[in-house]
């Protein structure tokens, strides 16, 4: 750098405020980084963690994807093995449909699950997406699990509207999951 510019360039960095109110810009900016470094770096680390791939289906809201557990956020399927009844009373797994539809929603594509809290059985409670589709939606909009109210409203209105429509469970008669 030439002589006159090294003489000059600290105050191009430093304004010509008085020197407390320079340590007071400096610490509000200390403890800014403190407080925002770790929210960023959990922020890119989550997306970086985002279980991505396909996945193995247990039941109509579990599925695994690699190592990672997942439970489809804000939603409730009929367990693997529990029965329901048609519109003329006759007895069917609707465990084994609700199943069978978010495999069929999945598909072969990949599915990515986006979320950061965990379950009691270590399950990641996620939202989960197969291209565009919202697979915990959709399960809820055709009728193949119900709203989880006690831990979300996400999803009452689709509800509303696959109860109305009688799709899937709400064809017939069922106990809820």
């Amino acid at each position: 750098m030439p002589a006159k510019l090294l003489a000059v360039w600290p105050t191009l960095l430093i304004p010509p405020w008085p020197r407390s109110h320079l340590a007071e810009r400096a610490e509000t900016m200390r403890i800014m980084l403190i407080i925002l470094v770790p929210i960023f770096i959990s922020v890119i680390a989550g997306a970086a963690d985002a279980p991505t791939g396909t996945p193995r289906i247990v039941d109509g809201d579990t599925s695994w994807i690699g190592e990672s557990k997942i439970r489809l956020h804000g939603i409730d399927a009929p367990e693997a093995r529990q029965q329901c009844r048609q519109s003329d009373g006759t007895a069917y797994r609707c465990g084994q449909a609700s199943t069978n539809a978010l495999r069929a929603l999945a598909g072969s594509q990949p599915v990515r699950c986006e979320g950061n809290t965990f379950d009691r059985y270590k399950r990641l409670i996620a939202v989960c997406y197969a291209g565009s589709t919202n697979l915990n939606a959709e399960m809820v909009r055709r009728g193949w699990a119900l709203a989880y109210r006690h831990y979300s409203k996400d999803y009452v209105l689709v509800e509303m509207e696959a109860q109305e429509a009688r799709r899937g469970i709400w064809a017939g008669s069922f106990e809820a999951p």
